[in-house]
């Protein structure tokens, strides 16, 4: 490991760390920057490499998505996120992002998500019907035009390929 190495600390300091040392780690409340070289975590640069507790993110450190009333179909879904990493040129984007129980229809990206917590239905249009959970690794193909029924707040950890 080279000189920079460490690890991010609760209070967003950043820690030395040996080579027996786990990956570096932001605390939950204050996930790593779009900056792909270092990113910074309060005021401090963090290392390229992070990890951030995803079930422990509370609520209120996600940002309001908020959805186009023409994609809900049912309930009163709320959208929520928060953009982890981005690429320099905006073609890559990982983050978190929730959903509250309801209907809505969605047109996807290329995206690779695991869910965290809840539960929902996909249905892909002339396609398959996708049942997702917590530990569920699913693939969304561009372009596919989704149905989502959600059966109880779902949180995923997501790559998105523009």
């Amino acid at each position: 490991m080279g000189a920079a190495a460490g690890r991010v600390r609760q209070d967003g300091t950043l820690a030395a760390m040996s080579a027996t040392d786990r990956a570096p780690r932001t605390s939950a409340a204050e996930p790593a920057a779009a900056s792909p070289a270092a990113p910074s975590v309060g005021s401090v640069a963090a290392p390229a490499s992070f990890a951030v507790n995803i079930p422990g993110m509370a609520d209120a450190d996600l940002e309001p998505e908020p959805l186009d009333p023409e994609q809900i179909v049912s309930g009163e879904p709320v959208v929520t996120g928060k953009v982890l990493w981005e690429s320099p040129d905006g073609k890559q984007i990982r983050g978190i992002w929730q959903i509250t129980p309801g209907v809505v229809t969605d047109t996807e990206a290329n995206e690779l998500f695991v869910v965290v917590s809840g539960r929902a239905t996909i249905e892909v249009e002339g396609g398959s019907v996708l049942e997702v959970g917590p530990g569920d690794a699913c693939i969304l193909r561009e372009g596919d035009r989704t149905r989502w029924t959600v059966h109880e707040t779902l949180r995923k950890a997501y790559h998105i390929s523009l």
